[in-house]
Formats: structure tokens, sequence, C-alpha cells
């Protein structure tokens, strides 16, 4: 298991202070684009709406009559007039269309006005669908200041081991608004590494995105000068069996920019009982406080 107490390895003070000055003008740059991709049209600040149709029904805020569609097709049924003047893949609905879920070969694109967008979402079975609202000029948009992080920090650049597991390993996720639902996710591998004396070995599920992996994690800084629910890390395996774990890049759920998300929470094995003090804290509006 992979030591990661930090050493000096002869290096100068001078090397050290360089190091730090790139690592934090890199991460500078990554905090840039975390707060553009927040407050984009789709952003996580602009959704203001997640809600499943099991029938045919209405949808806060948004016109039309919504339903399910029919076993093996991908999305929902949206009847509407074009008075209520939404839009599906450019056209004007004036009637009954499908409107393709995110699992479809090619999602639909959903417009309502000049600022709100749609989106339908698939549950994890793809049985069910849910309809997401988007608002550009939503109050978290336009009353967003920042996102709050800590300074980079060279000692939570973590080199662990990474043991590939049984090709049917699985992890058990949950998620804030149903706690006793279990979503079982892929578990390619277990990532291990000693710190301070203290063995740790995390649980990371496929992230969609490549090879990349989602680690859900916990520490004692949560509810206290990070967002309580938890954070998320993006690492990728190295090939030679180990994966490195950059907590600088830490990055706040979805859920702490907007409640119409539901996150997973950290798994009992990915809860720090030392507080990481690197990466993201949390959302701040614009008078300084914390969003949520």
């Amino acid at each position: 298991m992979t030591d990661v107490t930090p050493e000096n390895h002869g290096t100068s003070r001078a090397d050290d202070a360089s190091g730090t000055a790139v690592g934090q003008a890199e991460l500078d740059r990554f905090h840039a684009l975390r707060r553009t991709r927040a407050v984009s049209a789709q952003g996580p600040l602009a959704l203001t709406g997640t809600q499943w149709v099991d029938h045919e029904q209405t949808v806060w805020g948004v016109p039309g009559r919504w339903a399910p569609t029919p076993q093996g097709v991908s999305g929902l049924a949206l009847t509407a007039t074009a008075a209520d003047g939404i839009h599906v893949d450019g056209d004007l609905v004036d009637g009954t269309v499908i409107v393709a879920g995110d699992d479809a070969m090619t999602p639909s694109a959903l417009r309502f006005s000049a600022t709100t967008t749609g989106t339908v979402i698939a549950n994890d079975d793809h049985t069910g669908y849910a309809l997401r609202v988007w608002d550009s000029a939503s109050d978290a948009v336009t009353g967003f200041g920042s996102i709050d992080a800590f300074p980079f920090d060279p000692d939570w650049v973590v080199t662990a081991d990474f043991v590939p597991t049984a090709p049917d390993a699985q992890i058990d996720i949950r998620h804030q608004k149903d706690l006793e639902l279990s979503r079982p996710k892929p578990l390619p591998g277990l990532i291990r590494f000693t710190r301070d004396g203290v063995d740790h070995e995390l649980a990371a599920f496929p992230s969609g995105d490549g090879d990349r992996l989602q680690l859900v994690f916990g520490d004692a800084t949560n509810g206290d000068s990070t967002y309580s629910v938890g954070r998320f890390l993006f690492p990728t395996p190295n090939g030679d069996g180990t994966i490195t774990l950059d907590f600088n890049r830490a990055v706040l759920p979805p859920c702490a920019f907007s409640y119409a998300f539901n996150c997973p929470i950290p798994p009992a094995q990915n809860r720090f009982t030392v507080p990481i003090e690197a990466g993201e804290k949390n959302v701040l509006d614009s008078a300084g406080q914390p969003l949520h």
C-alpha cells in the first residue's frame, strides 16, 4: 500500500515555492472554467426543477402535458399547442411529439423561452424519465458570487495504488433524497494508500467519461468549512498500477448549486475522519454567503 506521508526529498524552499506557484496557477485556471460552467445555460445553477413523469401530467413551471412513452422508446411524450411556444429540435410543437431522453442516440433539444430550456433524463434502469428545466436567468445564476476554495496544497496530491477488482464487482451507492434506494455501480478497482499511519481503501465508480472514475468522498470539513453532503473527485488510473488523487481538484456536487439535483452520498469507506483542506468549499452568493 503506497505510503504518501509528506517528505521533503532534498528539495529546496525555492523549488517548493516555485512548484506551489505553478500548481496554484493551474488550479486558478481550473476554477475559472468551473465558474464559467456553473453559470452556463444548462450549468448547475440554472437547474430549477426535476420532475419524474409516470402518467400524463403537467410539469411545474412549463407548459404542455407530459406522459411516458411506450416501452422501449426513449424519452417523454409532449402534447402542446403552437400558442405554448415550445420548440423541440428547433421545430414549434403543435400536437404530440416524442422528446428523446439522454439515453437516446441523439437526445432532443427542448426550448420553452429565450432563457428556459429542458432535457429529459433516464433513471438508472432506463424504465422511467424525468423532465429537467433550466433557466439561464434563474435567481441562483443572477445572484451567484463565486465558488470558494482552499489554496493549492501540494501535500494533497496523493499517488495511491489502484487494485483491479473482479469484473462483476459493485459498490452500493445511495442518494441524499432516497437513501433507502440502492443504486449499485460497477467497481473497477480499489484505491489504497497510507497517510499519517492510517490505511485508506476507497471505492470509485466509472464516471461515463472515458477511463475517468468518480470518487464521492466526505471528510471532517463537511458541514464546517465545506458543503455538508461531501465532494467529488474525478481521477484516472495511471498505466503503472497507480492512480493520482489531486484533492486540490475536489469539486462540489451539483446539489450544492441547486436543490433540484439528487446527489450520491459518500459510501462509508470513503469518509475520512481527518479534514481535507483542499478543493472547493462552498457556492457563495453575491454577498459572500453560502448558497445552501
